[in-house]
């Protein structure tokens, strides 16, 4: 059974048996209840004595506000009003159970194995009466706590004051739960899949790696041409090990408005260690070999001397930050930056059955008659996974100015022919040729190619 008063009920039941068990903690509860509950007010961290960046304080009360949070029900009291074992209080607004055990007996009836899994809380309650029902493997499923947005913004907004603000235009950070794509969602190749399960088995045993002295593992280089899915391939690692996502951009370093630049290389990192475990993502690492080789500010040399030596101390094993570089200019990096990767990942653009799956994938919740991802392929030789999905995009909107939104073979045929003229454009010595020749008529055929001219957009930076 499901509906709104069994996740209603479901909700106020795991808010009593929280409230009433102190050895459970937030992490037992399913990530919208802990949303609903969460305070940027919280007392200090019992192991460590320091603030701690908000919390779930006990006991937990039940409205219709946060009934409505959690579960996405507005005016939930019409939902349960019915039933013979809730009230509302009228001066505080509660909702609340007038007999425990006849709200336990309805839930009980109509709940299963497969649902109580999804809720620690009630698993650990009720794995008792459920066969398959254990809290451990309840724990296991739910997303961990450190992976919640609440979380993140509770600890940005105690490691940053007013004066730090600017702060967060160097560093980006996401929750797993913000990050669109998996890596179900990507087309890989074989050493991509294998490296990053190498990874993905170092996190898993971070123990028994620190346990033999094997501390060099977990920073990755990314090399390859814009759009071939570098940073695109770190956030669906990210989306899928529930880690929360660090980006920053190196050559945001260098901007006025970020102050002293080596205490800002600093704070970034130390924003990683505080929220791991993580994934610290570093685009545009190129940057660092171009400023050691340049006559930059000596300012500028300190941040990346500095950004150097923070990446030689930061670890894996030791403070759970999976430190991901990418650059697409690899032939810039020097020895210096080179070694502080222990592995070299290789993001060629696609070869022609990559492209044909890739075509695959992203047309997935599409309908298109007479559909040959294979021709299309062979038309598409050099274009990236982020060109392909500009290319769908130009032949969905086409199709929509005609009120058409299912697709043929011929639309994706003609956003290819239009993709390659906008490229063709772009390429244009326009400094030292026929400035006449961007007149529109003047050299081209106004009428075959105004439709063309219309949908010329930038590429973005990076993606699939």
């Amino acid at each position: 059974m499901t509906g709104p008063a069994l996740d209603i009920v479901e909700f106020m039941l795991t808010a009593r048996v929280y409230s009433d068990n102190r050895e459970l903690d937030p992490g037992d509860l399913p990530p919208p209840y802990r949303r609903a509950f969460w305070s940027a007010d919280a007392e200090p961290d019992e192991s460590t004595g320091r603030p701690a960046p908000g919390g779930i304080e006990r006991p937990l009360s039940v409205t219709a506000t946060t009934i409505t949070e959690a579960t996405g029900y507005g005016h939930p009291w019409d939902a349960i009003s019915g039933l013979m074992f809730t009230e509302k209080k009228d001066f505080s607004g509660a909702i609340e159970f007038t007999d425990l055990g006849m709200a336990e007996k309805w839930y009980r009836e109509r709940t299963t194995a497969e649902r109580l899994l999804s809720n620690p809380t009630l698993a650990l309650y009720f794995e008792e009466d459920f066969e398959g029902v254990d809290y451990e493997t309840a724990l296991a499923r739910n997303r961990p706590i450190h992976a919640d947005r609440v979380w993140i913004d509770s600890l940005l907004e105690q490691m940053f004051d007013e004066e730090d603000e600017e702060m967060l235009d160097l560093v980006e950070v996401r929750a797993p739960e913000e990050v669109e794509m998996t890596l179900d969602d990507l087309v890989l190749t074989a050493d991509q899949e294998g490296e990053i399960l190498k990874i993905v088995k170092a996190i898993e045993h971070r123990d028994y790696l620190a346990s033999i002295g094997l501390r060099e593992i977990g920073k990755l280089l990314f090399v390859g041409p814009p759009g071939t899915g570098k940073t695109t391939s770190a956030r669906a690692l990210a989306h899928d090990l529930d880690l929360p996502f660090v980006e920053v951009k190196l050559s945001m370093i260098t901007s006025q408005y970020l102050g002293e630049t080596a205490k800002n290389v600093d704070k970034a990192f130390e924003v990683a260690k505080r929220l791991a475990p993580c994934i610290f993502f570093m685009d545009e690492f190129d940057f660092v070999a171009k400023t050691r080789s340049s006559d930059e500010h000596a300012a500028i040399k300190r941040a990346v001397n500095t950004l150097l030596k923070s990446i030689d101390e930061i670890s894996l094993i030791q403070d759970e930050v999976l430190l991901i570089g990418a650059t697409n200019h690899p032939d810039q990096l020097d020895a210096a930056a080179w070694r502080r990767f222990d592995e070299i990942v290789n993001f060629p653009k696609p070869d022609h059955q990559m492209r044909a799956d890739i075509l695959r994938v992203i047309t997935r919740q599409m309908e298109i008659v007479d559909f040959d991802p294979e021709a299309l392929a062979e038309e598409t030789e050099g274009l990236t996974g982020s060109d392909l999905r500009l290319v769908l995009r130009e032949a969905v909107l086409d199709a929509l100015t005609e009120e058409r939104t299912t697709l043929t073979q011929g639309d994706l045929e003609d956003a290819v022919a239009g993709f390659e003229e906008r490229d063709n454009l772009k390429n244009m010595d326009m400094m030292n040729g026929d400035p006449d020749a961007l007149i529109a008529g003047n050299g081209h055929d106004s009428h075959s190619h105004d439709h063309d001219h219309a949908h010329a957009h930038d590429r973005p930076a990076d993606g699939t």
